[in-house]
């Protein structure tokens, strides 16, 4: 099915189902631990054996020599697999340095071996036996030193680093209102619950492996890739997945090495990544500089906006791209964007969740408060003055060069709605535009607000549907749930397409023996998965129709039943005793090229934050998003307020801390690597705005998961700031950075 036309009435528009706030199909598995996780997987395989990872203990150079003689005489090891005893291997399209490390090390706890025992405990023994003579070659490992040798990266996304619109400098040199700030973000860890793990098992020349990865297609071929066989020769299987965030979008070391490990024992073999490998081993959020410029008229309307960012990866890999959000959030007539990319010889960067616009926001809506300040305007209305329709940059280079372009409108775009709305629900005029001037006890109050903005992509997508006797359906597609709930909108559309309660369908899941579907990332998951149910229901309707020899356009599906005109049969009789099956894929179209498709949202926070000791507590959390129509709004505010939980953690205390020397993150497990616990989460509140787009997808949909993020670190910096008359422009925010100015604020006022 090509979605190349808006999307009209539908049976998805009766929402007896779908739209409603249905609780997880997969709960029960969930709260009884009887979701069958990659590494407890005890019904696949017998006799599994276990691998332990040895990671390098350098971050760049050469191994000289490994000494193997120890750990093979340990009790119980199997075999172990290291660069020389694997034999030659590819590498993905997705890796930006070998999963494998020999001779040559790229990073810090690059895998160096496995070390195969019957036991776990065997093979962890025997790991701590491997001895690496290693020859320690000089790196780069901080930005700051890095960012003078920086160039821009071939692409953001698919569109240009650099864009310019206009005379940025001469408009912003003669606007009568700037800032001009730098801001910095740090390296930040996934820190998802469940490591990367896998069991695999080879039979004959054929791979199986249970994993936790987001996207199976593209597991299936980086991993065929990496081992040199055809991808028909590997079957991923990941039905749950605890946790994600983008980390598991692409094949990591513990699929590889189980699957290699596997092979040289010849006995299925499990493989976890130990916590203390999971910030270096696998991939992170790179740090970012960040400039931001904007001038403006004294009315508050924008006439200069620049952004300029730096950030860095192992040769080969790609930028963050901070400027995104830029390019389309804020009206403006001159206008430029720039990305520069250092190399840097730590571990991988790449997607974390709302790459690039989780960043840039942090630093474009502290830019924006900062000019209300200015301008002694409020932050919300100013927001609201520079809203604009149609797309102010296109992400195309030098746009000024080649004349005017093209208006490109917003499919739908309802920032103006989402402040409004926000800062009547939290309160907003209660805010003091004073930093400073509300205090409960040594408590001070202050409040904070940020824009968001995120893309809506879409992608093929497929999907396949059976309709058994007893009128069950199940659908399978190879969609993955990361804890989001994919299970259930897929079930919830499927069973309004097909007019059966929810118990009466199953929902398989995970499998690269499954259709092929959108996968679980970069907030296209929910939208593209769902539209293809969609069109595989489509065809199984067509199919109930034909056996009955009725006419699809007027067959109405409900209650079990298909009825034409007066002739009303249960669906059980029409699938008869062999069943019928509806396959096809959603394929977008034009659609996506003549609008542009984005979420919009706005984040309110109250922070207090200790006149003495600078101790910071978030009060109260509100996001209002415009995100198409929310299929489930139960798992959809969950995840929202899971991502403004990460928002915390981003604005508060997140860092992974680089030893610039030796070339690693020092704080590579949960007791060093801070991030938020119930404890530091206060009330939140989320509102869907009553938003459905036909443009989007034919549920009129798009994806919600990584709105829920953008901006909320900057609506927490600017409540601090509000609260304190600090203003701190290096995250995270925290006390040290605070105390200082804060005592001198106090004494200036004492002095007064």
């Amino acid at each position: 099915m090509k979605f190349d036309t808006p999307a009209t009435v539908n049976p998805i528009d009766q929402l007896k189902i779908v739209g409603q706030p249905v609780s997880r199909i997969d709960g029960l598995l969930k709260t009884t631990g009887t979701a069958p996780y990659a590494y407890e997987r005890h019904d696949v395989v017998q006799r599994p054996a276990y691998g332990y990872v040895v990671g390098s203990a350098i971050a760049k150079g050469r191994i000289r020599h490994i000494d193997l003689a120890a750990a093979r005489r340990a009790p119980g090891v199997l075999t172990i697999v290291t660069a020389e005893t694997a034999g030659k291997l590819g590498q993905g399209k997705m890796n930006t340095a070998p999963l494998l490390a020999g001779p040559e090390v790229a990073h810090y706890h690059q895998a160096v071996a496995l070390v195969v025992a019957e036991t776990f405990e065997q093979a962890r023994a025997a790991a701590q036996l491997v001895r690496v003579d290693y020859a320690r070659a000089a790196g780069a490992y901080d930005l700051a030193d890095a960012k003078g040798s920086a160039q821009p990266p071939e692409s953001i996304n698919g569109d240009a680093p650099d864009t310019a619109i206009g005379d940025f400098e001469g408009a912003f040199a003669a606007a009568p209102v700037q800032v001009d700030g730098t801001y910095t973000t740090p390296d930040q860890s996934h820190a998802m619950m469940e490591p990367h793990a896998t069991l695999a098992a080879w039979k004959d020349d054929q791979l199986t492996v249970w994993t936790s990865n987001q996207m199976i297609a593209w597991g299936q071929r980086e991993l065929a890739a990496t081992l040199n066989i055809p991808k028909d020769k590997v079957r991923l299987v990941s039905p749950f997945i605890g946790g994600g965030f983008g980390g598991k979008l692409f094949l990591r070391a513990d699929a590889l090495l189980a699957a290699l490990g596997a092979r040289a024992a010849r006995r299925p073999v499990k493989v976890a990544l130990q916590r203390p490998l999971m910030a270096n081993n696998t991939t992170h959020r790179p740090a970012t500089i960040q400039r931001v410029r904007i001038g403006a008229e004294l009315d508050g309307r924008i006439t200069a906006i620049g952004h300029e960012s730096w950030s860095g990866d192992l040769p080969g890999g790609s930028a963050d791209g901070a400027v995104d959000q830029t390019r389309r959030l804020y009206a403006g007539a001159h206008r430029m964007t720039r990305t520069r990319l250092a190399v840097l010889d730590l571990p991988e960067a790449n997607a974390m969740r709302a790459p690039g616009e989780a960043t840039g926001h942090m630093a474009l809506e502290v830019a924006m408060d900062e000019l209300a300040e200015r301008l002694q305007m409020d932050p919300v209305e100013l927001r609201i003055r520079n809203d604009t329709q149609v797309v102010p940059d296109n992400g195309k280079k030098d746009q000024s060069r080649n004349g005017p372009q093209p208006e490109r409108p917003y499919s739908r775009r309802e920032l103006v709605q989402c402040l409004r709305t926000g800062a009547e629900r939290f309160g907003w005029n209660q805010r003091d535009a004073r930093p400073g001037q509300r205090r409960e006890g040594r408590w001070l109050l202050g409040l904070g607000v940020a824009a968001a903005y995120r893309g809506a992509p879409v992608t093929k997508s497929a999907a396949r549907v059976r309709l058994d006797a007893q009128g069950l359906l199940t659908v399978e597609t190879d969609m993955t749930d990361i804890g989001t709930g994919s299970y259930t909108i897929i079930a919830q559309t499927a069973a309004e397409m097909m007019g059966v309660p929810l118990n009466q369908v199953r929902v398989r899941l995970g499998d690269s023996d499954f259709p092929v579907s959108a996968g679980s990332g970069g907030q296209w998951g929910a939208a593209s998965s769902t539209a293809g149910v969609y069109a595989a229901c489509v065809k199984l309707r067509e199919a109930v129709a034909r056996q009955l020899e009725m006419d699809p356009a007027v067959a109405q599906f409900a209650d079990g039943h298909v009825q034409a005109g007066e002739r009303r049969v249960p669906l059980a009789q029409a699938a008869g005793a062999a069943g019928l099956t509806g396959e096809d894929t959603i394929e977008f179209g034009v659609l996506d090229k003549k609008t542009q498709q984005s979420t919009f949202g706005a984040h309110f926070v109250e922070v207090a934050v200790d006149a003495y000791t600078a101790e910071i507590r978030v009060r109260r959390m509100l996001a209002v998003c415009a995100a198409g129509r929310i299929l489930n709004p139960k798992s959809a505010r969950s995840q929202v307020i899971g991502a403004m939980t990460m928002g915390v953690g981003g604005a508060l205390m997140e860092e992974l801390a680089v030893d610039t020397r030796l070339g690693f993150f020092v704080n590579h497990d949960l007791a060093g690597y801070e991030v938020p616990v119930h404890a530091d989460i206060p009330h939140q509140e989320v509102v869907f705005l009553d938003e459905v787009d036909p443009l989007a997808s034919p549920l009129k949909a798009k994806g919600v998961g990584e709105l829920g993020i953008c901006g909320v670190s900057a609506a927490i910096a600017n409540a601090i700031h509000n609260a304190t008359g600090v203003r701190v422009r290096d995250y995270p925010i925290t006390l040290d950075k605070l105390l200082a100015e804060m005592a001198l604020g106090t004494t200036a006022r004492s002095a007064a």
